[in-house]
């Protein structure tokens, strides 16, 4: 039996209200995706005769990648980069933000929510320009405040500063994600746990955590990708000093415009796309895998059964 058509529409005229949605899809995703991947199997070069008459290389420009220390390095930067900035930097910060404002109203909470939001939609030219002002080696506001005048944190502590950067940058989506999931923690679970003698620590790890599981991880999925392919901290550092702060998005970058290989450039955008959704299936991944504590479909103060058992000395 066919689906019933609750709009009404019809298939011409839903195919019609869908097809300019479609279109832009594939004027701007499907056919730049495809464009990569075939510019990534040849010598496309941005000047010289490769650029006239490229060749087709089949996979040799991947094969030159995996085998390049450029590569790896640059990798490895950014898989630093993602797990400083990211995973324990924006992940933690916007959750003790969440959780220390969870229970507050008024002016205070008002003030940091604002403060924090306002680091995230300030454009990153301007952002950039802001800690290039605060980190400078001479007149920099953050060595007047510590006194330590001269110090070039952008030149000795680049990777540190490009960190610290990115949390003051990106706290904001954390801590409004995390704040909407512990609104959603029924009150009566952590009433059960306080009642069961939990510390607020075990509430945390017992109760909360695990009812907020999903937006968790679905956190860290998307903060990731974003780091991951985070342009920004070329507009501070330029990917130095000596390629220090050279993530995949920078090295890509330098490689088509700077160096002009713009096949080869392509390669390593596709080999970055292939991290991506390795990074990407991870997390589906955890997110698929059921709550053992879920299955069994109890509700309320579910999560404060192993704080129960604990403090009853079960093992």
């Amino acid at each position: 039996m066919a689906a019933a058509d609750a709009a009404g529409l019809g298939r011409r005229r839903a195919a019609a209200f869908v097809a300019p949605a479609l279109l832009l899809i594939a004027g701007f995703l499907v056919f730049p995706a495809l464009w990569t991947v075939w510019l990534g199997a040849t010598d496309y070069r941005l000047t010289g005769f490769a650029a006239a008459e490229p060749e087709f290389t089949g996979l040799d420009n991947v094969r030159h990648a995996l085998g390049e220390d450029s590569f790896t390095h640059s990798l490895g930067l950014t898989l630093q980069f993602v797990l400083g900035s990211a995973v324990l930097g924006q992940a933690v910060l916007g959750f003790a933000i969440a959780w220390l404002l969870r229970e507050r109203r008024g002016a205070l909470r008002r003030l940091v929510e604002a403060l924090v939001l306002l680091a995230w939609i300030l454009p990153g030219s301007v952002v950039a320009f802001l800690w290039i002002a605060l980190l400078d080696r001479n007149d920099g506001t953050l060595n007047a405040l510590l006194g330590t005048p001269g110090t070039a944190w952008l030149v000795e502590h680049p990777m540190a500063a490009i960190i610290v950067f990115n949390i003051w940058r990106g706290t904001a989506f954390s801590m409004m994600l995390y704040a909407a999931a512990l609104s959603t923690v029924p009150p009566t679970q952590l009433e059960t746990a306080r009642l069961a003698g939990a510390s607020r620590w075990q509430q945390l790890r017992d109760v909360v955590l695990p009812a907020i599981r999903g937006h968790v991880l679905t956190n860290l999925l998307l903060i990731s990708l974003w780091t991951f392919n985070d342009f920004t901290p070329f507009l501070l550092t330029g990917g130095g000093p000596a390629d220090e702060t050279e993530t995949m998005p920078v090295f890509i970058y330098k490689t088509a415009l700077f160096n002009g290989e713009l096949g080869y450039g392509a390669a390593l955008s596709v080999l970055m796309l292939l991290v991506n959704l390795v990074i990407a299936l991870v997390y589906v991944r955890l997110l698929r895998r059921r709550d053992p504590g879920a299955s069994s479909g109890n509700g309320t103060g579910a999560g404060a059964g192993p704080v129960a058992a604990e403090r009853a000395g079960a093992p």
